[in-house]
């Protein structure tokens, strides 16, 4: 019988730009703070998968210190275009903003990228992982996972995916999930400080 194919997804920690309320895609910003402690972990992680923004990095390197990371551009944020670095008070009023709200999967940020064109760049990526990845990444990109394998139904804008959450998604084979088809199992993995001797 195969073995479930199961894929972790971590949302980065906060960054410089979350703290400020702003909208923040591939520009290259910091943690708040490159502190922390190592994690422990459902399975052994000698390597780990991310974005090839900082605030990624600065996670992976925080959360598993004796891996070695493989940066994909792939699976970075939602290029906001014109949005970046702006906040939702600044940006309310306009329409192009308004619009993209309602239908992020068609309509993208002005001079930015949809949703779909997101899913598209990340499915991509994913399909390549082995059994068991762990990739540190982005709230958008989790998001759009979350979106496409559950069947929950919250629309995109509704899933709580919190600065330094970590989600398990697992499936009965690697071909279910190439072929799109929902996850069997989905759960958000309490984190816990690795215990020091």
């Amino acid at each position: 019988m195969a073995r479930p194919y199961r894929l972790f997804l971590i949302r980065h920690l906060k960054s410089t730009s979350n703290g400020n309320g702003q909208y923040c895609g591939w520009t290259d910003c910091d943690l708040i703070s490159n502190e922390g402690d190592p994690i422990d972990f459902p399975v052994a992680v000698p390597h780990v998968f991310c974005s090839d923004l900082k605030r990624t990095i600065q996670t992976a390197a925080i959360y598993f210190p004796q891996a070695t990371f493989e940066a994909d551009p792939r699976v970075r944020e939602c290029n906001f275009g014109d949005f970046e670095g702006k906040t939702y008070a600044q940006l309310k009023n306009d329409p192009d903003y308004r619009n993209w709200l309602n239908d992020p999967w068609h309509v993208p940020p002005r001079n930015g990228e949809s949703l779909g064109h997101v899913k598209s760049r990340v499915l991509d990526a994913l399909a390549e992982l082995p059994n068991d990845s762990v990739v540190v990444t982005h709230g958008g990109v989790i998001r759009v996972v979350l979106d496409t394998f559950t069947q929950d139904d919250r629309s995109f804008w509704d899933w709580d995916v919190s600065n330094g959450s970590i989600w398990q998604l697992e499936w009965v084979s690697k071909e279910e999930f190439k072929e799109g088809k929902p996850c069997t199992s989905l759960s958000e993995v309490p984190i816990t400080a690795k215990q020091t001797m």
